[in-house]
């Protein structure tokens, strides 16, 4: 199932991602979900890759500990090398029919080694412990660890709730401390804003001279933030623009080469394959590039590697083609349907008070049928849309403003008049959308299949300084598009 750029695993899904980098290699190992019923203890796998668009499924790499095992149930946590050469996993166990003190789902933090490069795996089952004073027992998982140099002591930050205070604002950032990676001690929580319910997959990591604070949050919002401070230890700053993706791109944590931060979480999928589906847990393994900019904040986009997995030109609209719709809509459509695997650059100049303008993907012969990926200036933001809506629940196909777009399928980006770039990779069903290379929209497109390409403007003019097409298939190469090709309505 793997597509370049984009990993599932044969006849199952990608979970939570654990992101290791050692001699230029990410070993990436996640939480394999296959969806059975009843559910089977869920292992760790791992695959590996150099490139980042060619990945290498390696097999188990910490099994399920069995039906009466603490970790029948393997979920998210980190790796690390020590001194010595040894690598550590601390990760979460958990167990269905075992109850913590409080009468919840109990989860631990376990502990296993691995002496020969992380191809097979000891536990240690003396280092397994559960929540501390104060904390709840069914929330205390994802430990990541990392060595402070400052203090000189290894950190494990966990995904934890408190006992007491509103429901869902409990989420805390625990923490413990360790001179040996065995033996724990509690420590003060590393990050306790009290806003929301938890606070999954965190990680810490210093970049030049800031520190960055990665978590995804479990709340309406189901999305991964990250916060920014000068020190380890904080004020930690929420950025104007904090989050990396949307909604369907979830759980991502980080992996340094060189100079560059990699990102790695899951695209989900959604139920019934189909764009009405409630959002599923796991799905497709995905990457994202951040870019620091001179201020600390961070830019997001897709890795170099897989943009250049797209080399085949196929169709474009002429440089400099004008869309102009002062009061009403205007779009130029491609020809012909657009293969099931393509890149779209689409720059343009926005005029002064236009309202929206942007992409349409395999919309129908006449543009009125299709994605939308849509920019509005006026509310600095891109939103997928789709015409028609059909309203959850049904078969049928609605022409309502009762059905409005997929609410979480926005994002906050900045927009004004003048010069903004539209990148879009479409791979079968996943869908990555790019602005400006900096504010990323991922999803899934599920229901139509096939059909064409363009760009529109509503209510303004746009100058399209480039809108280009490229895909991995040199046998779909169509002819370029001219002015008596494209289609404009009003």
């Amino acid at each position: 199932m793997s597509q370049r750029g984009f990993y599932r695993p044969d006849g199952a899904w990608v979970g939570d991602v654990i992101p290791y980098q050692e001699d230029g290699v990410f070993h990436l190992f996640y939480l394999h979900e296959t969806r059975r019923t009843p559910k089977e203890g869920m292992p760790w796998q791992r695959v590996v890759t150099e490139n980042l668009v060619d990945f290498h499924e390696t097999g188990v790499a910490i099994a399920s500990g069995g039906n009466q095992a603490a970790d029948f149930n393997i979920y998210t946590g980190s790796i690390v090398r020590d001194d010595d050469g040894v690598h550590h996993a601390f990760y979460t166990g958990q167990n269905p029919d075992r109850l913590g003190a409080d009468g919840l789902p109990l989860q631990l933090v376990l502990h296993a080694t691995s002496l020969d490069g992380m191809q097979s795996w000891q536990r240690h089952a003396a280092d397994t412990f559960g929540a501390t004073a104060g904390y709840e027992t069914g929330d205390w998982r994802d430990p990541y660890v990392f060595w402070d140099a400052d203090a000189e002591l290894w950190r494990m930050l966990i995904t934890a709730r408190h006992t007491e205070g509103p429901l869902r604002r409990r989420g805390v950032i625990a923490q413990c401390t360790s001179r040996d990676l065995t033996r724990w001690e509690p420590a003060a929580p590393f990050w306790d804003p009290r806003r929301t319910v938890a606070y999954e997959c965190p990680e810490v990591f210093q970049w030049g001279d800031w520190w960055y604070l990665v978590s995804s949050e479990f709340s309406d919002a189901f999305t991964t933030r990250y916060r920014m401070a000068r020190s380890l230890h904080g004020p930690w700053i929420v950025p104007a623009y904090d989050t990396l993706d949307g909604r369907a791109f979830y759980a991502a944590k980080s992996a340094a080469r060189g100079d560059r931060r990699l990102f790695f979480g899951w695209i989900a999928t959604r139920e019934g394959t189909a764009d009405d589906g409630a959002w599923q847990w796991a799905g497709t393994m995905s990457v994202l590039e951040a870019e620091q900019r001179s201020d600390g904040t961070l830019a997001f986009h897709p890795a170099a590697e897989l943009r250049e997995t797209f080399e085949e030109a196929i169709s474009s609209i002429p440089a400099g083609t004008i869309l102009s719709a002062p009061d009403g809509y205007a779009d130029a459509l491609s020809p012909d349907d657009s293969p099931d695997s393509f890149r779209v650059v689409a720059r343009f100049d926005i005029a002064e008070g236009t309202r929206e303008c942007g992409v349409l993907l395999r919309a129908s012969a006449d543009g009125d049928e299709g994605y939308v990926l849509r920019l509005e200036p006026q509310r600095d933001r891109l939103v997928l849309d789709r015409w028609p809506r059909r309203q959850t629940g049904t078969e049928q196909w609605q022409i309502s403003g009762d059905v409005p777009f997929v609410i979480e399928l926005e994002r906050p980006v900045p927009l004004g008049d003048g010069p903004h770039t539209l990148e879009v990779i479409v791979d079968g069903d996943i869908c990555v959308a790019t602005v400006d290379d900096a504010v990323v929209l991922s999803t899934r497109i599920y229901d139509r299949p096939v059909g064409r390409i363009g760009a529109f403007v509503g209510e303004g003019t746009v100058t399209v300084t480039e809108f280009s097409v490229s895909t991995r298939d040199a046998a779909a190469e169509a002819a370029p598009l001219t002015h008596d090709l494209l289609t404009s309505t009003n």
